[in-house]
């Protein structure tokens, strides 16, 4: 039996584009103009972090709270509806599934989000733990985060491979001790060469899993 750990955003879900749209939307209805590499820059700062750079560096007058309540409002109705899983993952996970692994998610996005997604995708219940990292009281930058995961899993760190399409993710959990399987999404392309270096291996496609 192996114990997967999976990122959400941009591994099993090909939810980035819509991330990046949501918060344009949230610009554009302010009236606010943006540089062409606001995505780039706001992409790593999360929800609360995005808010208080609209608020200090865009100058919406808005507070951060309500700015966060948008974007949960409008990720609320794209995950429920809208949002893909990145190709082959649902046939992968049910094949993963179905040969006794552990399976489970680790995301920065919350339940309100995260959980109507994987229902609408039908792999829910796939999963042993969906977690959000809300459910630990820390971030993907922790590298106790890692620790904890595995500990509830019922795992050593080191029998636990992780997938995650974020470069300084897969970085911070290879130094917690888990194996890292980096994946390719558009978003980070460009970190392919340091995601490469980090990890233990680098897919395109989920189908790649199954060989690993």
């Amino acid at each position: 039996m192996k114990n997967y750990l999976f990122d959400f955003d941009g591994t099993l879900v090909d939810s980035m584009p819509i991330y990046g749209g949501m918060m344009l939307r949230i610009l554009d209805e302010h009236g606010v103009k943006y540089p062409d590499n606001i995505i780039k820059i706001i992409t790593p700062l999360g929800y609360i972090g995005t808010a208080e750079y609209f608020v200090e560096k865009m100058g919406i007058q808005r507070s951060v709270d309500e700015l966060v309540a948008l974007m949960h409002k409008y990720a609320v109705e794209a995950y429920t509806n809208t949002v893909p899983a990145k190709k082959h993952v649902v046939e992968v996970v049910k094949q993963l599934k179905a040969r006794g692994d552990s399976l489970n998610v680790l995301t920065a996005s919350p339940h309100a989000a995260l959980d109507p997604c994987l229902k609408r995708l039908g792999i829910f219940d796939l999963f042993d733990n969906v977690w959000s990292c809300e459910d630990f009281g820390t971030s993907k930058a922790d590298p106790m985060i890692y620790h904890m995961a595995a500990e509830r899993i019922g795992a050593k760190v080191e029998d636990v491979l992780f997938l995650d399409d974020n470069y300084n993710a897969d970085k911070t959990a290879k130094q917690a001790g888990m194996q890292v399987c980096a994946v390719y999404d558009d978003s980070s392309a460009e970190y392919e060469t340091e995601m490469r270096e980090v990890a233990d291996h680098y897919i395109y496609d989920f189908s790649e899993l199954m060989d690993l």
